[in-house]
């Protein structure tokens, strides 16, 4: 856990993320034989950075959750993989930190895929993921000025979920998973995710994912 504290401090003047929501504006590319079993996100030891806004990890898992069910619901391969997504640490940048350490908001989980028919993950070691907030106009003053809590986990989440989609990209290609590139030509396109409706409820019910699905 404490390793996580000096890396969320470096984030402070890290250029800012791939935007999430932009990215799910567009049509995805097929994801081999890919298909979402269950999503477990957990923050069992959730670590808060320095000059942060404070969120719950309940508030945490709550977005996360949401942002990775959006997001790869839109496949619908052949086969079943669970995710496992620990929360580890946040920066929430918040109002009157001087513009000149540039704060910016990041969130950093562990995510490991689990193959549903074999029982077995695909990484043996989670993986560690940082996301940072998307550049905007209204970023470019530090996100704790121009934006809520909310606005600011929002951002996060759905930008976290856009890395993990890109590092599961590159195992696909580098070590053959969801069926390896080739299944790729036979995936059927997936469809934009529709815009999320407030208080809708989770498809997947994170209880029945494996109990150590982010370990």
């Amino acid at each position: 856990m404490f390793r996580l504290i000096p890396v969320l401090g470096l984030v402070l003047g890290l250029a800012a993320c791939a935007n999430g929501q932009r990215d799910l504006e567009k049509q995805a590319d097929p994801l081999g034989d890919f298909k979402l079993g269950h999503a477990a996100v957990v923050a069992p030891n959730i670590v808060k950075g320095p000059v942060s806004r404070e969120a719950s990890p309940e508030e945490w898992i709550d977005e996360v959750d949401a942002a990775i069910e959006e997001r790869f619901r839109r496949y619908d391969g052949e086969k079943f993989y669970h995710l496992g997504i620990s929360i580890e640490g946040y920066v929430l940048a918040q109002p009157g930190v001087p513009l000149v350490f540039s704060p910016k908001s990041a969130l950093i989980v562990r995510v490991t895929v689990w193959d549903d028919a074999t029982q077995t993950k695909l990484n043996a070691e989670p993986e560690q993921i940082t996301a940072l907030e998307s550049f905007s106009a209204e970023t470019v003053v530090g996100s704790g000025v121009t934006q809520s809590k909310a606005e600011q986990m929002r951002n996060l989440s759905v930008n976290v979920a856009l890395q993990i989609e890109k590092w599961m990209r590159r195992k696909q290609r580098e070590e053959g998973w969801f069926g390896g590139p080739e299944a790729n030509a036979t995936a059927s396109a997936p469809a934009m995710a529709p815009a999320p409706e407030a208080g809708a409820e989770d498809p997947a019910e994170a209880d029945d994912a494996p109990a150590d699905a982010a370990s």
